[in-house]
């Protein structure tokens, strides 16, 4: 509007034309009045509330922020942490109420601030199509809160907790894993070492079983067929080479084909070997062409590979044949026997000894691995409890009993049935004057770690009752049966029914007699006026316990209260 009044001024004074007539007002100001429409039309597209412009410290402001649209409009609301100096502590979702063809969208934000004084919470950017609206800015005030020490319970400053070191708990985890995967790397290692170890030491009765059985996994490789030539003769004349160095005495392996052949003559004469001329020619031969194929890079034809493999092995076999065979005494082969039974007493130990050895490490490493995986899913915490034991993790995970307590009744789900206690005793005279009917239920007492009880009053004479006068009545005891340092926030509390009460929640110190220390326990007192009675629900645990928590938050979100009997 300011710049429509400031362009009417200037166009007022050069609203002549150049031929000099002057334009009629009238379009100007049904212009003027189009732009003052659109731009309030603008303005309303959002439109801006809060519940309350001045509020306590840390109280919630509710700020509202509401549109209208079509069903084809795209409104994005903006997810703020804080809105000036305000911060916001909740974001409501967004409510959709349908009129006609329109959607009105609401959106509300729970601001709060910690220090009093003025503020202003200032306008946001709504888009509304890709298009940004700004909301109202809106003044609220923050306001101190009066604190009157003869009426305000005072309790004792809470005691310093330590902090817990920033390191967290990954290393837990890391630890774990570098133990089960170092578990793992040695079982790994020991198996192929002994699988390796058994490969080697593979011993075959006669040095021609061995090369034997070496040429026919030879074949089975089907290197020359691949086209490496040079690696099947190298592996083929090595499988001579040993069985002429094992079965002959021959330096085979060291030695140059020249001087194999010369050591062979020699050692047939020697051992008195029926060996013929042809045979070590036929060795010779074959020997020398693998010279070629690997020094030389000779390339044979494929007949001329099959034919020396078959030349080679019927020397082999040939070679084999004519040696002496040595004819032992009795007594050589007597000892020769024990000491073979011996060797096969010792193969089975070593045998069984490792089958226990992998069952052992097998079972190990399941359980590595099953604890890590339980670790990962459910945390080190559940883990540890779960195998070494937690009281009230047993009490969570049992089975849970539905019962009604006392009179006005209170139907509550408890991880074990209540048993009934005495507790009129603790009632000062004067107080217990006015008690018709007291019943009260618990399980374990003041000094266990966990605390559960349910008591219900009838008084003689019905009056309304003040539930906080009576929750100090109740903390006070507390204090009196050894609480120290409480640490007291309340807050109302409601039933799933709709019935209302007041809880009290916080934690206190107690000392253990036993350990000879002083313990943090966390601790909820809920309390109902049900048409002159009072219903107490009181529990407290170690503060740190999450079982115990979740133990709490059920038994309190199952409570019923029973209409009251005359």
């Amino acid at each position: 509007m300011l710049i429509c009044t400031r362009a009417f001024a200037n166009w007022r004074g050069n609203r002549k034309s150049k031929n000099g007539n002057i334009i009629h007002e009238k379009y100007f100001y049904l212009l003027l009045l189009i732009l003052s429409t659109s731009v309030f039309a603008q303005q309303k597209r959002v439109e801006t509330s809060i519940d309350t412009t001045k509020n306590k410290i840390g109280a919630e402001f509710k700020l509202t922020v509401k549109t209208s649209v079509d069903t084809l409009s795209k409104v994005k609301f903006p997810n703020l942490k804080n809105i000036g100096a305000l911060e916001v502590i909740r974001s409501y979702p967004i409510d959709t109420v349908k009129n006609n063809d329109r959607y009105e969208l609401i959106k509300k934000y729970g601001l709060t601030q910690f220090d009093s004084g003025k503020y202003t919470i200032p306008s946001i950017k709504i888009f509304i199509n890709n298009k940004s609206y700004l909301t109202d800015s809106i003044s609220v005030e923050v306001a101190n809160v009066a604190v009157d020490t003869l009426k305000q319970k005072m309790y004792d400053i809470k005691d310093i907790v330590p902090v817990k070191g920033s390191i967290g708990d990954w290393w837990k985890y890391l630890l774990l894993a570098t133990l089960i995967i170092g578990v793992g790397a040695v079982v790994y290692w020991f198996v192929k070492r002994k699988q390796k170890k058994k490969i080697e030491e593979e011993v075959y009765r006669t040095p021609i079983e061995r090369a034997t059985s070496l040429l026919n996994t030879l074949e089975q490789k089907e290197l020359w067929q691949k086209g490496e030539v040079k690696a099947y003769y190298s592996e083929l004349t090595d499988i001579a080479r040993n069985y002429i160095e094992e079965a002959i005495d021959i330096p085979a392996m060291e030695s140059t084909t020249s001087e194999l052949i010369t050591g062979l003559r020699a050692a047939s004469v020697r051992k008195k070997m029926t060996v013929s001329q042809e045979t070590i020619e036929n060795l010779e031969r074959v020997l020398k062409q693998a010279d070629l194929v690997k020094f030389a890079k000779s390339k044979p034809l494929d007949y001329e590979i099959t034919e020396d493999r078959n030349k080679l092995q019927k020397a082999i076999l040939t070679l084999d044949s004519s040696i002496p065979v040595e004819i032992e005494i009795e007594e050589d082969a007597l000892l020769n026997e024990v000491q073979k039974q011996k060797q096969i007493q010792i193969l089975l130990k070593k045998k069984r000894s490792k089958r226990i050895l992998i069952a052992i490490a097998s079972v190990v490493f399941l359980l590595l691995a099953t604890t890590t995986y339980f670790i990962a899913t459910k945390g080190f915490d559940y883990v540890k409890d779960t195998i070494i034991g937690h009281p009230t993790k047993e009490l969570l995970e049992g089975e849970w009993i539905k019962s009604t307590y006392g009179n006005p009744g209170i139907a509550i789900e408890t991880p074990k049935v209540l048993k009934r206690i005495d507790l009129t005793k603790s009632l000062p005279k004067n107080g217990l004057q006015l008690v018709k009917e007291m019943q009260s239920f618990a399980y374990g007492s003041f000094m266990d770690n966990f605390y559960l009880m349910v008591s219900t009053i009838k008084y003689k004479q019905e009056a309304e009752i003040d539930l906080k006068k009576s929750m100090e009545v109740t903390l006070q005891t507390l204090e009196s049966q050894g609480a120290q340092n409480m640490i007291v926030k309340q807050e109302d509390f409601e039933t799933e029914e709709g019935v209302s009460g007041i809880k009290s929640y916080g934690t206190f110190s107690r000392f253990n007699m036993d350990s000879k220390s002083s313990e943090k326990l966390y601790y909820e007192v809920v309390l109902f006026s049900q048409e002159g009675g009072l219903q107490q629900i009181m529990i407290f645990h170690e503060e740190e316990d999450s079982y115990a928590n979740e133990i709490a938050y059920r038994v309190l979100s199952s409570v019923e209260l029973i209409q009251v009997s005359k």
